[in-house]
């Protein structure tokens, strides 16, 4: 039991010189996270009639549902939600403003812990504003990665985003069974640091994420979504509108 003690703390020293700790509480990193509504239609037996990439939501990596008494409050952000309905849109019940609710009380919330983010207004704006900034629709047709009954290599839809944003995306995808000969597109993250620049999304340990076990907590929650990281060995299909019809 003696060794113990003093191994922790040679891994931690390790870990510490490997990786920035954050402060307490603190989200460092911001997820833009975009979906397909044909693929989440799919998932979701819904039925939409949108050809173009819709915000999830914009995610900070740490905390959920920080604060459950800052109840969603629509008439905060009226002059938004002509936007919201647009690039924002709940899929499953397009008139609710459920989704917002949702995303607010359970991300939003959180990243209203950074003084640039600690209002509703504030939240959904910037979400709205990093959305069209990317504008990850139009990079994506511009070269040539277009929904199509062909299949396309993981490699060349990370390709295009590296290469124009100059940053590494999460790409993710649902795999329809076992053995299937391909999967499906459905989820790209971009993601920004604190002063909403642009980073990788790889992922990032932290001391307090490995104490805690929120590591395979983040890693349940990703899987419980219906979407995987993509396999870079597996043909990618992006499935066209017509697949919701």
């Amino acid at each position: 039991m003696r060794l113990c003690f003093p191994l922790l703390l040679c891994l931690a020293a390790a870990l510490t010189s490997a990786y920035v700790i954050s402060p307490p509480h603190m989200w460092t990193k911001l997820i833009l996270t975009h979906h397909w509504p044909t693929t989440f239609c799919k998932m979701e037996k819904c039925h939409v009639n949108i050809s173009y990439w819709t915000l999830h939501g914009l995610w900070p990596d740490k905390g959920i549902d920080c604060n459950s008494s800052w109840h969603f409050n629509s008439s905060e952000i009226e002059d938004l939600l002509p936007d919201m309905t647009k690039s924002w849109p709940d899929l499953l019940k397009p008139l609710s403003p459920e989704f917002w609710k949702y995303e607010w009380h359970k991300h939003g919330t959180c990243a209203a812990k950074a003084p640039s983010l600690d209002s509703q207004h504030k939240y959904f704006s910037k979400a709205l504003e990093l959305y069209h900034k990317v504008d990850l629709d139009s990079i994506l047709k511009k070269f040539d990665i277009i929904p199509s009954e062909k299949y396309y290599k993981l490699s060349q839809v990370e390709g295009v985003i590296e290469n124009f944003y100059g940053i590494k995306p999460k790409i993710q995808c649902i795999h329809p069974s076992k053995n299937a000969d391909f999967q499906t597109l459905g989820q790209i993250e971009i993601c920004f640091d604190r002063d909403f620049t642009l980073m990788d999304c790889e992922k990032q340990f932290t001391m307090e994420t490995i104490f805690k076990g929120e590591w395979d907590n983040l890693i349940a929650a990703d899987k419980a979504s219906g979407f995987n990281v993509c396999d870079h060995d597996m043909p990618v299909y992006y499935p066209p509108l017509s697949e919701n019809a």
